[in-house]
């Protein structure tokens, strides 16, 4: 059968195949990515571990030691916030995003590039995006991560704080499996272990954050 979608329309169809968006706004989704993490078996050291990062209350702020260190975070949540202002235009709502992003990753040893990177191909920064296999939110998780380590309310993954704090958690995991080796825990995170796709589009997406 001949296709008579003109080459957007079939852009614009394949995006919305590859990732479903529960609050669709703009129709910007060229750089969505679905996510498909895989349950594996967790050992109960690992799940004790996982679900007490998890459970975590902390705000997502942290005390500065130097005024240099605060100064030097705010020039850096200036310069994200200008650069995330096409994708997301509330300036609250980006500060906001800017810094629990940048509290959960370091509070999980990742930088706060690669987690923007992760973010901008796993959802492009949709806070409601649900992924053909069902991943949720900014960083696409699984359903069953609230279950395994989780309280079990998989709407939950749609709160900003609880989507980034589980993505973050969830990658550190990966990459201590993979013992250090961010490639492949970038496959693991993605469903896709040892495909280069996945890996260097995120590493791509890095750059731009950096």
């Amino acid at each position: 059968m001949r296709d008579h979608l003109s080459p957007r329309g079939r852009a614009r169809r394949d995006c919305i195949a590859a990732v479903v968006v529960a609050s669709f706004v703009g129709g910007w989704c060229k750089e969505a990515h679905a996510g498909a993490q895989l349950e594996e078996p967790l050992a109960d050291s690992i799940r004790s571990v996982l679900s007490a990062s998890i459970a975590e209350r902390a705000p997502p702020r942290v005390a500065f030691e130097t005024i240099e260190q605060r100064l030097v975070h705010l020039r850096w949540l200036g310069q994200m916030s200008e650069r995330l202002k096409r994708r997301t235009a509330d300036h609250l709502t980006r500060v906001e995003f800017l810094e629990t992003l940048w509290y959960e990753s370091s509070r999980a040893g990742l930088e706060p590039a690669l987690m923007l990177g992760l973010v901008q191909v796993e959802s492009g920064f949709r806070k409601y995006a649900i992924s053909i296999v069902g991943a949720r939110g900014y960083t696409q998780v699984m359903p069953f991560w609230s279950r395994l380590i989780g309280d079990g309310n998989v709407s939950r993954l749609f709160h900003m704080q609880t989507n980034l704090r589980f993505g973050c958690v969830i990658l550190r995991h990966y990459l201590d499996l993979e013992r250090g080796n961010l490639f492949l825990a970038l496959g693991r995170y993605n469903g896709s272990r040892g495909r280069p796709e996945y890996p260097a589009a995120v590493f791509a997406a890095r750059k731009a954050w950096e």
